[in-house]
């Protein structure tokens, strides 16, 4: 078997990914920039600060910045001021973002299946298991 850079494959994937996921929550207005990975965090984990989001998800403040902002603007969360550091906002999925919550996951959901639909469970598995080492170990670099 050839042995390609992970990199690559890597990189190939996620532009696949960003592509066909950008398409399917457009009309939706989470199109583009990853806020659909912001707005799942906001879902699981109500009253999170956006410092904790820029730390969680790896991306830098200005783009979780940007990320939040539209996500307010599109309805989708309110900021809450924090009553222990009122310098911060605690972050808080609205009304209609709680309603698209199950057709957001059933979205998510029928796109990893299509990712993974020529890999039986066990190996689909296996590659999680096997991209959070990788993730893991590009993290100590």
């Amino acid at each position: 078997m050839r042995k390609e850079p992970i990199g690559k494959l890597v990189a190939y994937l996620h532009r696949q990914n960003t592509k066909i996921l950008s398409k399917e929550l457009a009309p939706y207005g989470l199109g583009s920039g990853g806020q659909h990975s912001f707005l799942k965090l906001i879902l699981g984990h109500p009253g999170i600060t956006q410092d904790q989001m820029t730390n969680e998800m790896k991306f830098d403040k200005a783009t979780t910045a940007r990320s939040v902002k539209h996500l307010e603007q599109l309805g989708y969360i309110e900021r809450r001021t924090d009553p222990k550091d009122r310098r911060s906002s605690l972050l808080y999925p609205t009304a209609k973002a709680v309603d698209f919550a199950p057709v957001f996951q059933s979205i998510l959901d029928e796109h990893n299946r299509k990712l993974t639909a020529n890999l039986t469970e066990e190996e689909a598995d296996t590659l999680v298991a096997l991209l959070h080492k990788v993730t893991r170990t590009s993290e100590s670099l």
